[in-house]
């Protein structure tokens, strides 16, 4: 992936309204990486990754521009909430389990796409498992001179396994039932306790558990078409390496890894806690080697996070980046602030991007064979109630608009089933008309709204 940061800022574009300077400093940071990959092998492992904070208040695209930039870098990605972390010794989760996890993705992805690369040869090699079972194989007769004269070997089988193969393609075998042996891996149960690491000493023991019990097989009456997904992803499994694919994986993390690391201004702070309380900063001392560079014990071996990027984010209305301890501060060197969202940035959620809301309400409704319709002050209503609401109750930026869109279209998709080839027009009046009482109401447009 060698995008320049013009390009990804373009691509953010497509999906995420505003916030350019967030767009800039992710594309930037993207764009290190590439060019890290470039330098001589003894610099390379110089160079840290620049991580990110982002200042902002919910609801105004922090998580979307750190998953967007994980899928055009096609990198491992995982958001976390630093506020779900506990300082060792209390219960809870240990900070390595973010790399535990993000490693798990890894593997997942890089297997996804070897899967793929050997899809065509699995499903030849599912294809004659099935034709096997559909029509089994002729066992070789006993030799003898009438037997050579009289009959080819094989070859009316042959000639059917080809008509068969033929029907099996043009999808007319699919209902046929066919009994094939299926895989269970049986496993005792694992209780596994709450506390710190006993989470993970769990997932452990169920792997070392399942590599030493032996799998069984259990005979299964299946549909042609059901069978033949079976197959192909077993076929799939055997022809990929797994090995290569950990090897690869874990690369992947280490050099392209992704950690959105949401909530940190929750353990901002440097006061100790006591009793039940947990001391946040006790919690930054945990996270500082991990974002500093460490090595974590996974079930695939040893990660190490010197490149791995991080992605911090926080509302900061209380605390600020300053109140982290200052290891820390020095591991998030650029701090980029997020802007409020205004009414004309509604007007553009609603309306501009790729997957902009009101696209896919048009879209589902499309699939119940009703159109439906926005007038442009019908989007201005929106927006403007939007904002009210966001005002007078709690500020979700955004998000807001997901609930009153809703709202708004409650009575339109239940009653879609029975509407094919109608048509809906949404406009200003239609808005007020769905939600004049709950913007009057204000304790009722805080609990619907």
């Amino acid at each position: 992936m060698n995008l320049t940061p013009a390009e990804i800022v373009a691509e953010l574009d497509r999906y995420i309204v505003g916030q350019d300077k967030a767009k800039r400093a992710v594309a930037i940071a993207l764009r290190n990486r590439w060019r890290r990959q470039n330098l001589p092998p003894e610099l390379r492992d110089e160079v840290a990754p620049k991580n990110i904070i982002m200042i902002g208040p919910t609801g105004v695209g922090k998580t979307e521009i750190a998953r967007r930039l994980a899928r055009l870098a096609q990198a491992p990605f995982i958001k976390v909430e630093a506020s779900k972390y506990t300082e060792v010794g209390y219960v809870g989760r240990d900070v390595e389990s973010m790399i535990r996890e993000l490693t798990e993705l890894g593997v997942n992805m890089v297997k996804a796409e070897m899967m793929a690369a050997v899809q065509d040869k699995a499903e030849q090699h599912a294809e004659d498992r099935l034709l096997d079972l559909l029509l089994p194989r002729r066992t070789a007769e006993p030799f003898s001179s009438e037997s050579l004269e009289q009959v080819t070997p094989g070859a009316p089988t042959d000639a059917t396994r080809d008509k068969l193969r033929a029907q099996l393609r043009a999808g007319r075998l699919d209902d046929r039932m066919v009994e094939m042996e299926t895989r269970q891996q049986t496993l005792p149960m694992v209780e596994v306790f709450s506390g710190q690491g006993m989470e993970e000493m769990g997932i452990n023991l169920r792997d070392m558990l399942s590599n030493l019990m032996p799998a069984r097989t259990k005979q299964r009456r299946l549909r042609v078409a059901e069978a033949r997904k079976l197959l192909v992803q077993e076929e799939a499994q055997k022809l990929v390496d797994m090995e290569d694919v950990v090897a690869q994986a874990v690369r992947r993390v280490e050099n392209s890894g992704i950690v959105f690391l949401d909530e940190l201004d929750k353990i901002a702070g440097r006061e100790g806690g006591h009793g039940p309380d947990v001391s946040r900063e006790g919690v930054q001392r945990d996270l500082l080697p991990i974002v500093e560079g460490s090595s974590v014990t996974t079930k695939y071996g040893i990660v190490r996070t010197d490149h791995i990027l991080f992605i911090a984010a926080g509302a900061f209305h209380v605390a600020k980046p300053a109140d982290l301890i200052p290891e820390l501060q020095g591991r998030f060197p650029i701090r980029v602030e997020l802007d409020p969202l205004t009414r004309e940035d509604f007007i553009r959620i609603l309306t501009e991007p790729k997957n902009a809301l009101i696209r896919q309400y048009v879209e589902l409704l499309g699939t119940e064979q009703v159109t439906l319709r926005f007038t442009p002050d019908a989007v201005e209503a929106v927006a403007e109630i939007g904002m009210q609401v966001n005002a007078a109750t709690e500020n979700i930026g955004a998000r807001r608009l997901y609930t009153i869109m809703e709202k708004m279209l409650e009575g339109v998709s239940f009653d879609a089933p029975d509407m094919p080839g109608k048509d809906v027009t949404v406009d200003a009046a239609y808005v007020h008309e769905r939600l004049a009482d709950i913007i009057r109401d204000q304790d009722l447009s805080r609990y619907i709204l």
